[in-house]
């Protein structure tokens, strides 16, 4: 029978870590940022918004904003088309603004692992996933399948050539497409990791252990929930130790919150556990995940000047598109009002 606990992680914060110190240097671009940081929706808005009793009507509450739509125009594809220019705004204003280029770049190797894992399915199971490709990265979709069909992975920047490698190597074990997911996923956070450390910068170090972690948490209750086999997924570099996370999978539901007592993330474990158990659904899981993301990156308001002013901005933006996006799919899909709170309150 496990253990009630593994040996115990001593964390240095009670509720979030260290967001560094000030850098004069970005004194402008903080205070511009300041002034938009004013501008991102209220809560009021949003559950405005998911409350409203249809999509028409959720449109209609964001008349008065930045979102609002053309006169007379209220359909779904108007909508997409306004978040993908907001998006696309907030990403070059970071671009602009943020005067590390090393930065810049590790934010865009978002987009390259995005599009690797896309191009390394279609490529390795000859089945046509599509080509949704993004155009952020810092390497071109097109390159990136002319690299991958003429398997020339020189041609790539190392951590997408060791992201191929590796998946290559994973997938042709079993032809487990799962693999590549894997794969890419650990190499992308040990990029990011690295990248953190050599930048020097605590905020990002921080900011990418925590995903690491709530990666982990979703990854758990998920592979609990299916009552998988396999024990892939979890991801390493995170505060959390991940003997934590494997025993996890092995105790009673009742036992998690206990587990996770001594970190961080108490709360988001038992209060999404409990809602998965008497709902059968991820939506509190994933509510909590990114409660806990946006308080860390709010936590940045410490700081008079700095780049964790501009990528705090980046992400919290990116997350309110995400949700005003989701809130208005549910209500066009016609969702339970109360599914929707559970997921966005």
């Amino acid at each position: 029978m496990p253990k009630a606990r593994p040996e115990q992680s001593v964390f240095e914060f009670l509720t979030y870590p260290q967001v560094g110190g000030d850098d004069w240097a970005y004194m402008s671009q903080s205070a511009q940022v300041r002034t938009l940081e004013m501008q991102l929706l209220s809560r009021t808005v949003l559950m405005d918004m998911a409350n409203a009793p249809d999509f028409s009507a959720a449109v209609a509450s964001l008349a008065a904003g930045e979102y609002a739509l053309p006169q007379g125009s209220a359909r779904f594809e108007d909508v997409q088309t306004v978040l993908l220019e907001k998006r696309a705004n907030v990403r070059e204003l970071f671009a602009d603004w943020m005067l590390d280029a090393a930065v810049v770049a590790l934010f865009k190797s978002r987009h390259d692992f995005a599009n690797l894992r896309l191009a390394l399915r279609r490529t390795l199971t000859d089945r046509p996933f599509g080509a949704d490709y993004s155009e952020e990265g810092n390497m071109p979709p097109e390159l990136i399948e002319h690299v991958l069909e003429e398997e020339n992975y020189d041609l790539f920047p190392p951590y997408m050539r060791r992201a191929t490698e590796q998946a290559v190597l994973g997938y042709y074990q079993n032809k487990d497409i799962r693999q590549i997911d894997y794969a890419i996923d650990q190499v992308e956070a040990d990029h990011k990791l690295a990248e953190a450390a050599r930048i020097e910068s605590v905020f990002l170090l921080n900011l990418f252990r925590i995903q690491v972690d709530l990666t982990n948490i979703r990854t758990m209750l998920r592979l609990r929930f299916a009552d998988a086999q396999h024990r892939q997924g979890l991801l390493a570099g995170g505060f959390v130790e991940l003997e934590r996370f494997r025993q996890g999978l092995e105790l009673g539901s009742e036992a998690l919150g206990q587990l996770f007592f001594a970190t961080p993330y108490h709360r988001i474990v038992d209060a999404g556990v409990a809602y998965l158990t008497s709902s059968q659904s991820f939506l509190k899981v994933e509510q909590l995940c990114d409660e806990y993301l946006i308080g860390f990156l709010r936590s940045t308001g410490q700081v008079t000047a700095g780049p964790q002013v501009i990528v705090a901005y980046l992400l919290m933006k990116e997350h309110e598109i995400r949700t005003v996006r989701l809130i208005l799919t549910a209500k066009k899909n016609l969702l339970d009002t109360k599914l929707i709170l559970d997921r966005v309150a």
